[in-house]
């Protein structure tokens, strides 16, 4: 389980750090829109695939992209 919850993390952050790279934005905002998207996609992936005990706020904070809120979720309370 702490494998899931990980790799979740680890997608927060990565698009987390994709929507903070202002220079990327700003010279190739193709490219940080892919990145956007892919990082999006492997997050929804990810929720699709949420275990049925899964803390009903840490649903809460994906269905509504809040991802700081939901990487310091995950952070406290399944990856101690």
């Amino acid at each position: 389980m702490d494998e899931y919850y990980g790799t979740l993390a680890k997608a927060l952050r990565d698009r987390l750090q994709v929507i903070a790279d202002s220079q990327l934005r700003e010279q190739d905002p193709t490219g940080h829109l892919t990145k956007l998207r892919q990082a999006s996609e492997r997050i929804e992936e990810l929720k699709k695939r949420l275990p049925s005990d899964t803390d009903p706020m840490l649903a809460h904070y994906l269905d509504r992209m809040s991802l700081s809120k939901a990487l310091e979720f995950v952070q406290n309370h399944y990856l101690r």
